[in-house]
């Protein structure tokens, strides 16, 4: 009798192995063997991180093998298992790959193709065709749109990590869960013992460093030491947390009317501040999303408010980026003077404060949340309703939207929702963040999650005239590696413009995305369909880069630069200051944050900066969902550019007092799991 030699991969994570009854059956273009368990006597089969081998015997010619269906039986409790993939030999000694990478719960059973990328116009037996449309229907009657808040790009229809189908959950809760995780923070930080002290004020300055004795890393304390200056001040706006908001003045707006008898002793060139302006050397961050929203009230006992300032920057002689005018508000006027480095220390120390709190509460609800997290899960959502397992662009992205369904659900339900963790230390919380996300998704297109038109559109592009613009630098050279290796596998699979017009599937990803995981809002101008192989390219750039790279920029130096509390401070619980002379020690110290909020804010920002445990980084691919080797091969290039690319980062860094790594691909994890 004819033989197959069928291997069975079990997944090394937790619980991934599984005591219950395995079935398979091989299904050729002839015949199908008969359903077979899988089983080996006196043998403890389908063990965590196993891989086992076993004979299947049929009567007859199967002709080629297409799918291999396997079957999961209870044997005494309901026992989940995790299949990374199956192999199986023939009589004639050929071996076909047939990945998986996926959970079996309950009885159901799963079917799969072999390895090989496929597009839908090359699948020519009904039975192909039949699997794929199968695939497709099971997977959209999981994978459900629901809108968390209104004006919000579109979330999974899941209130709670434990109610997301198996395949996109956590391997385990533990590492995920905020409450979790900030209440060890806290602990591991020694800041719990200001917790009894909740809404007392500190001392002084000097006061927040009881709070940072455990910080040993070289950028926090760096910002500890120079936080007060103006250069580490205008730094941040390049290489900061909050990278994507400088923009280049070329005309002030009339509602921020500096004149260049207010910032003459500031400018260095002997020009006029027009022709500073003319020359490109000013620059401006507005914060105006902020203008009226609603500051947090969940405490009653403790007022909390919000601002929405507008600071001009200058490009010194030593190409320094540095403060030049700050006005707190966003209507001109007596009660919003606009503040300068000549005036008292102390009211030019606390505009700067406000304005590093704006750019915090942007940085958190606008540059994070919502153009990393929530605009990964769109794409994630729509990649698993209309790309089946077969698709060459699902075995792409894959990698690069692991978990990030899970933890945005975990959010929705511990951190960001009503009473939540965000609540508890920010001046966005309490439904003000909501707010904030619904305002800026108008301004969020398409093109400004395409790196270099976000980085040009803000007139920033130019090396000489920033040339210590690192993010921009390092994000340039990830993204032309990432849009690199895109084009390899798109070249790959379509062959012509043509192919990716005939792409129903393709198509259908990139309309559910617009239609549904945008809402077809008509200032997103998201694409709807794509014509050629180069929007199909860019497309899939801008997915991955926005999962990888973007998110690691925005997210991992949150605790370089947002620890030291004065620096970036969550909430402040002084109205801003609307005349001049007001300011001393004793009123930024009541404006910051209180002991207890300090101490929330410092366990939230260690714990979004960790990694996770064994975090795959960009490039990492170690379940094999391409099999094909000119596919392997081009990951082979990308890893060697990326390399390349970290090295280089790493020379520039050594002996640097402020070395930027957010952009090094070897610290850029594939996917927002954070």
């Amino acid at each position: 009798m004819p033989c197959y030699t069928v291997t069975v991969s079990t997944g090394s994570q937790w619980f991934a192995g599984t005591d219950d009854y395995i079935y398979i059956t091989l299904v050729g273009t002839e015949s199908c063997s008969e359903r077979t368990l899988l089983d080996k006597p006196l043998y403890n089969d389908f063990e965590r991180g196993a891989v086992d081998s076993y004979d299947v015997r049929v009567e007859e010619n199967l002709g080629e093998i297409v799918l291999v269906k396997i079957e999961k039986n209870k044997y005494w409790v309901q026992d989940d298992w995790y299949c990374r993939y199956i192999t199986v030999k023939t009589p004639m000694g050929e071996y076909l790959e047939f990945p998986c990478f996926r959970w079996l719960v309950d009885e159901k059973e799963v079917v799969l193709r072999d390895g090989r990328a496929h597009l839908p116009q090359d699948d020519k037996t009904s039975q192909v065709k039949q699997h794929r449309q199968k695939e497709l229907e099971r997977r959209r009657k999981i994978y459900k749109w629901k809108e968390w808040q209104p004006g919000f790009p579109m979330s999974i229809d899941a209130d709670r990590h434990k109610d997301l189908p198996r395949d996109i959950q956590f391997d385990t809760e533990k590492g995920v869960d905020f409450v979790l995780n900030y209440s060890k923070a806290i602990e591991n930080l020694f800041v719990n013992q200001f917790m009894h002290k909740f809404q007392s004020s500190w001392s002084d300055f000097a006061d927040f460093e009881k709070i940072f004795v455990r910080i040993k890393n070289t950028i926090s304390e760096y910002v500890m030491k120079h936080w007060k200056e103006d250069f580490m001040f205008g730094y941040q706006f390049l290489n900061g947390c909050n990278p994507v908001i400088i923009q280049k003045c070329t005309k002030l707006p009339d509602k921020f009317p500096v004149t260049d008898e207010m910032v003459s002793v500031s400018l260095e060139r002997e020009l006029t501040l027009e022709e500073e302006l003319e020359a490109g050397n000013v620059y401006i961050v507005d914060y105006e999303v902020l203008e009226g929203i609603t500051p947090n009230c969940t405490d009653p006992c403790t007022l909390q408010y919000l601002a929405a300032p507008i600071c001009l920057l200058y490009k010194n002689t030593q190409k320094k980026i540095m403060p030049i005018a700050i006005q707190l508000g966003q209507t001109p006027g007596e009660d919003n003077p606009i503040f300068l480095p000549t005036d008292g220390q102390y009211d030019w120390m606390l505009a700067k404060i406000w304005v590093r709190f704006a750019d915090f509460q942007h940085h958190q609800n606008i540059t994070h949340l919502l153009r990393t997290h929530l605009m990964t899960e769109v794409f994630a959502i729509a990649m698993y309703r209309q790309l089946p397992a077969v698709h060459p662009v699902y075995k792409l992205l894959m990698p690069h939207i692991r978990f990030t369904i899970a933890i945005n659900t975990k959010a929705r339900e511990q951190l960001i929702c009503e009473c939540g963790i965000f609540d508890k230390a920010n001046a966005t919380g309490g439904g003000g963040h909501v707010q904030l996300i619904r305002r800026a998704v108008k301004s969020l297109t398409f093109r400004s999650l395409c790196f270099p038109d976000m980085i040009k559109a803000r007139g920033v592009d130019s090396k000489e005239e920033l040339p210590t613009y690192f993010y921009r630098d390092d994000g340039y050279r990830v993204w032309e590696a990432t849009k690199s290796f895109v084009s390899d596998v798109v070249h790959i699979y379509y062959s012509s413009d043509e192919t990716v017009q005939g792409d129903e599937e393709i198509q259908a990803f990139i309309k559910d995305a617009c239609s549904f995981g945008m809402q077809d809002f008509d200032h997103c101008e998201f694409p709807k369909s794509l014509k050629s192989r180069e929007e199909l390219i860019e497309y899939l750039s801008a997915v991955v880069f926005t999962a990888s790279a973007q998110h690691a920029a925005v997210n991992f130096g949150q605790y370089d630069w947002c620890s030291w509390i004065p620096n970036a401070p969550s909430t402040m619980r002084r109205p801003p200051p609307n005349k001049k002379g007001m300011a001393d020690v004793n009123l930024i110290i009541e404006s910051l944050p209180d002991r207890g909020r300090s101490s929330w804010h410092l366990g939230a920002v260690w714990a979004l900066s960790q990694y996770q445990e064994c975090e795959l980084y960009l490039g990492m691919y170690p379940d094999e969902h391409f099999i094909e080797k000119s596919v392997k091969d081009a990951m082979v290039r990308f890893r060697a550019q990326l390399a390349e690319i970290s090295h280089s980062i790493k020379l520039r860094n050594d002996g640097k007092k402020l070395p930027y790594y957010n952009m090094s691909p070897d610290k850029i994890p594939n996917s927002v799991a954070t």
